[in-house]
């Protein structure tokens, strides 16, 4: 099935999620036949297509031997959700240049990384360096941050590459599918905590609420991400390639805790110019209950 391409604008993520449970329906009623399940497609294609002006793809569907492959377009796109949601629901990626696995997930993260909706942080760990390749981005705090997840999940095992949204939903390997309904699921969820930042010269402002009832104690972080790098990669399962890669993590730090009872204001120091971001997550790798960036 050749595709030219595909485009969606973020007005049409809803349809394309109703247009493919819709198909699905369709074939276990009509017996799976491809020349029905295409001629549905196609339509449902150009209806989309009519209302938003931004869809466009080319395929041989009647030849189409499963239906996932209909919507690569969409969920490669990781197009932004219908629901607005003014806490972003955060995406870490824990990767590796040494991971043969890896590149595909590394992509989702960069379809990810200019959205509002979605603070998209990739995590280089360093375990996989020594089969061949040293990743310069690697950092042991990223594998700790992993193993902490992987312990309250009763994980025996951690791995690359790992998508966890929200400090709550696992995502093995690079599935833009189950991304984007993880992303979809999170950003429907009540809002707990409201955060904002501010930054005057050399000094980070944060403040936060509970908006709804929450139980303390949660941990405030802040990290620093490069926005986009390059690299050739000389050794192991990944030489030969130039990759380049996206919300480069660093700088990961603890800026206190906060019991949730009351306000939270605190100032920290912050220089240079890289993206910042703060994270309020329950203690022991629970759930993120607010997010707040500063590009």
């Amino acid at each position: 099935m050749p595709l030219s391409g595909c485009r969606i604008n973020h007005y049409s993520w809803g349809f394309a999620i109703f247009v493919y449970h819709g198909v699905q329906k369709l074939n276990e009623s009509e017996g799976n036949s491809d020349d029905r399940v295409s001629t549905n497609l196609d339509w449902s294609f150009q209806i989309l297509g009519s209302r938003t002006q931004w869809f466009w793809i080319y395929g041989d569907w009647n030849h189409m031997k499963n239906l996932r492959a209909a919507l690569l377009c969409f969920t490669a796109a990781l197009g932004s959700p219908l629901w607005a949601q003014e806490n972003p629901v955060v995406v870490e990626l824990y990767t590796s240049q040494g991971c043969s696995s890896c590149p595909a997930a590394d992509a989702l993260l960069h379809e990810l990384a200019d959205r509002e909706d979605v603070i998209a942080l990739a995590l280089h760990v360093d375990y996989w360096d020594y089969i061949g390749w040293k990743d310069p981005f690697g950092d042991p705090a990223h594998a700790e941050r992993q193993r902490a997840y992987a312990a309250a999940g009763d994980r025996r095992s951690i791995y690359t590459p790992e998508m966890v949204v929200n400090g709550e939903t696992d995502i093995v390997g690079a599935k833009p599918m189950k991304l984007s309904e993880a992303i979809a699921a999170h950003a429907r969820a009540p809002r707990r905590v409201a955060l904002d930042l501010a930054r005057s010269g050399g000094k980070l402002t944060v403040n936060a609420r509970a908006v709804s009832d929450v139980q303390g104690p949660f941990t405030v972080h802040m990290l620093r991400y490069t926005p986009e790098k390059t690299t050739e990669i000389k050794r192991g399962e990944n030489r030969g390639h130039t990759y380049s890669y996206a919300n480069i993590v660093e700088g990961w730090t603890v800026l206190g805790s906060w019991d949730g009872a009351g306000p939270l204001d605190m100032q920290t120091d912050i220089a240079g110019t890289l993206p910042v971001v703060v994270i309020i997550q329950e203690q022991n790798a629970g759930p993120i209950v607010a997010a707040a960036r500063l590009r």
